[in-house]
């Protein structure tokens, strides 16, 4: 009989310690470019790197840890960090200072076309896409069947993706996307695919999609939507984490400062 300990440490999970991001903003001498910055709000902090270059500090010092069954909302006003939070987490972004370790297979959500060829045909582009998601081939033959069947492309499949509308392109990405059981899932924004036919479709899979997911991180501004989802809720500010805590009580909080302001 396998231990619980030797069980938890397979889980799907996410730790972030102290973690710092920057980005230099090159052709940033000027005062008027400064100064548009400084006044954006919530954006990250300015300041500067050792050699005396502008730098955005887009996250400062942001810790967290998730395990199994959490669902984490991201909130904060426009550039509050929470889309880098997301791409850190998915490793897109690598942090200046602290550590970040995952363990489970990432699902982002933020860029389905991700991977998308255009000179690839359909079916080409379903592998591929599978393929950087990290499933097995023999498991991406056993599903084109359903992907397909749900794009409601038909022959086009067997088309370079170059001819497809904006439209089914989407639902390409989309069905790929979604096909596959999520162990880590991040979202930025709930998604929203397609015509009002597909839309309906999309929504009922979404949901299933993110009901069978390990642990979730969705970046949201809409609160119903994070109530609904989440149990806890992290408010970032200029980078920052503001407040971390049970969703309901960090979201009352939130609402209570944003219509005072």
């Amino acid at each position: 009989m396998k231990s619980d300990a030797s069980v938890q440490d397979r889980e799907p999970r996410i730790t972030l310690d102290a973690v710092a991001v920057s980005f230099p903003v090159y052709q940033g001498g000027s005062r008027s470019l400064k100064k548009r910055v400084l006044f954006r709000g919530s954006a990250g902090r300015i300041g500067r790197d050792a050699n005396q270059r502008i730098i955005v500090e887009a996250l400062r010092d942001v810790s967290l840890s998730l395990r199994t069954g959490d669902r984490l909302a991201l909130i904060g006003s426009n550039g509050a960090g929470k889309t880098t939070l997301l791409r850190v987490i998915a490793g897109i972004y690598e942090p200046v200072h602290g550590a970040v370790v995952t363990r489970g297979r990432i699902s982002p959500m933020f860029d389905i076309n991700l991977g998308i060829d255009p000179e690839l045909s359909g079916f080409d582009n379903i592998r591929t896409r599978a393929l950087l998601l990290g499933i097995a081939p023999r498991a991406i033959e056993r599903h084109i069947p359903e992907i397909a069947e749900f794009t409601e492309l038909g022959d086009y499949l067997e088309m370079p993706v170059r001819t497809y509308s904006s439209g089914m392109m989407l639902r390409l990405g989309f069905a790929v996307a979604t096909c596959f059981e999520p162990e880590i899932l991040l979202m930025d924004e709930w998604l929203l695919a397609g015509d009002a036919h597909f839309m309906a479709k999309a929504q009922l899979r979404i949901q299933g999609f993110v009901e069978r997911a390990s642990v979730l991180v969705l970046a949201s501004h809409n609160l119903d939507l994070c109530s609904r989802w989440c149990t806890k809720a992290l408010w970032l500010e200029q980078g920052q984490v503001r407040v971390l805590g049970p969703v309901e009580e960090v979201l009352a909080e939130y609402s209570q400062v944003s219509s005072a302001e």
